[in-house]
């Protein structure tokens, strides 16, 4: 029971922050998304609803990582992120945590993608 209602409290804060987010064709949304095992990251384009970029660690590129949930493969995800994002042309973008805390993962993962390049 606990489980379900940690999993409707980050929906709740998801919906809230993304309310006031929006993703464009010069400036994506990075979103982020975090399993137990995985973590994932897409640049969006809200107007048209698209995915421009994505990167996780279930990648064929990434199957060097043996734990997909944990900080050194979000650190790798961000970088991977970030390169292809920059190879498309986009440098700036808008970050949506998805309602998980900053912190941990999901701070790694955005450390790293401006460490490559990206601006948020």
């Amino acid at each position: 029971m606990a489980k379900q209602a940690a999993k409707t409290s980050r929906q709740k804060r998801q919906l809230r922050i993304r309310k006031t987010l929006q993703g464009t064709a010069l400036r994506p949304r990075l979103n982020v998304f975090r399993s137990g095992k995985h973590i994932y990251a897409q640049l969006i384009n809200d107007a048209d609803g698209a995915t421009i970029v994505s990167a996780s660690t279930v990648d064929k590129e990434l199957s060097d990582v043996a734990n997909g949930g944990n900080v050194e493969a979000a650190q790798k995800v961000g970088e991977l992120v970030a390169k292809r994002a920059i190879d498309k042309g986009i440098t700036k973008v808008v970050f949506d945590r998805g309602g998980f805390l900053y912190h941990g993962r999901v701070k790694a993962l955005a450390d790293a993608a401006r460490e490559a390049g990206l601006e948020f």
